[in-house]
Formats: structure tokens, C-alpha cells, sequence
């Protein structure tokens, strides 16, 4: 917010206020990661933090089903590069249009697609390697 709030002067109102801010904060969001990449990773997020909970009309097997999914999802997005990274949570977890998530993105529809699909199908394959090596060993 302190960003936006020094910047403020420099919003020429191209696009909405929202998504300008929202630029602005994925903006710091990569540079913390960029920063992190450079120094000692210092603590790892724990399996308890990546699950959310059960049904507990689930049976203990598909428990252990969605746990393992959840966590090789969870691998298999912080394996992503920060715009693919970017890019999946705009549109699939934040549900944001294609429109809006690219002009948070600061990118063209078409690139933002592009890094969209590159995304999904680098997450279905981790997730897929994964789900094939723990079930087979």
C-alpha cells in the first residue's frame, strides 16, 4: 500500500484503479521472490499449511488420495516460474477474466493465454509424475 501510496501521481488511469493496484502488488510479490531466490531458503511451508479439510465421510484411503494430490500441487505450482506462477492464480484461483488478469499481468491477452496454457500443462505434468511415482512406490 505504501508503494501505491508514494506512486499515486503516477496512475494515468488507463485502466481500473483495482487493477492497477493489483499490478502493484504482484510487482512486490515478485520481488520478494526474486530476493528470497537470492539467499538460503530460511523456512519451507510445512504439509499442514498446503491442506485443507477433508470430509469426514471420506474413508482413510482417499484421504491419503487427496492429501498427496494437494501436496504435489502444491510442489508442483512453487516449481512454476513467477509469470506462469502469476498467471494460474490470476485466472484459477482468483477467478479473474483473461482481460483483467493480462492488464494485471502488464501483458498482451495473447501472451497472458499462452503463459496461461504453458502454466496448466506444466502443473498437470508434475501433478501426473508425481501422482504416478507415490502410487507406484
Amino acid at each position: 500500500m505504501l508503494r501505491a501510496w508514494r506512486g499515486i501521481t503516477r496512475f494515468q488511469g488507463r485502466s481500473s484503479y483495482f487493477t492497477w493496484l493489483y499490478r502493484i502488488a504482484v510487482n512486490e510479490a515478485n520481488r520478494a521472490l526474486d530476493k528470497r531466490a537470492r539467499r538460503p531458503a530460511g523456512v519451507a511451508i510445512r504439509d499442514q499449511e498446503l491442506l485443507l479439510p477433508g470430509s469426514p465421510a471420506d474413508d482413510p484411503s482417499r484421504q491419503a488420495e487427496v492429501s498427496e494430490l494437494r501436496m504435489a500441487l502444491g510442489r508442483a505450482l512453487a516449481g512454476l516460474p513467477p509469470a506462469l506462477r502469476t498467471a494460474i492464480v490470476l485466472r484459477d484461483v482468483e477467478g479473474f477474466s483473461t482481460q483483467e488478469a493480462a492488464e494485471i499481468a502488464g501483458v498482451s491477452q495473447a501472451a497472458f493465454k499462452s503463459r496461461l496454457h504453458q502454466a496448466r500443462l506444466r502443473v498437470r505434468a508434475a501433478i501426473g509424475d508425481e501422482v504416478l511415482v507415490t502410487a507406484g512406490g
